[in-house]
């Protein structure tokens, strides 16, 4: 049994705006996706797979949340705490089921994949959303017709966070 569809499309209902965010976001889709399409059924072929991604999946998921964390502290987000949390508890979400999966209990690469699917869906259209909602109230108009956040709108930022 191999896969060898999307298990995620990106859509640009995803998109925050923030190319920086925007191309992390299609890194975590693209890496779901890689991931769905190593299910062969055969599970020395995908424990092979998985002990050679995961670290390094870990460590993009890692950066991806340092990233936005920074932004939010920057523009003094107000959720910046329970954001954090979620990612947090991502991060423990998923070294267990490392864990589970490398001693053989009741995880799969199928589940696994199926896991991280669902939290990249949930994080990106919820979570993510609230600061994205609040970037886009705090920022301001270039010239260019694009949108900034400067130092001033920060300031002014504390009464919409």
């Amino acid at each position: 049994m191999r896969y060898s569809n999307e298990l995620i499309s990106w859509s640009s209902k995803f998109a925050c705006g923030i190319n920086l965010i925007d191309e992390q976001h299609k890194g975590l889709v693209k890496l779901v996706n890689e991931m769905f399409n190593h299910v062969t059924g055969n599970n020395i072929q995908e424990n092979n797979y998985f002990n050679r991604v995961i670290k390094e999946a870990v460590d993009y998921i890692k950066v991806h949340f340092a990233t936005e964390e920074k932004i939010m502290l920057a523009t003094n987000f107000n959720g910046y705490a329970e954001h954090k949390k979620k990612h947090d508890c991502f991060v423990l979400a998923v070294v267990e089921n490392i864990r589970d999966y490398r001693y053989g209990k009741r995880v799969s690469l199928y589940s696994f994949t199926k896991f991280l699917k669902e939290w990249v869906l949930t994080h990106i259209a919820v979570m993510d959303k609230q600061y994205f909602e609040y970037l886009r109230i705090i920022a301001s108009r270039k010239a260019n017709g694009k949108l900034s956040i400067t130092s001033e709108d920060i300031a002014s930022a504390h009464k919409y966070g």
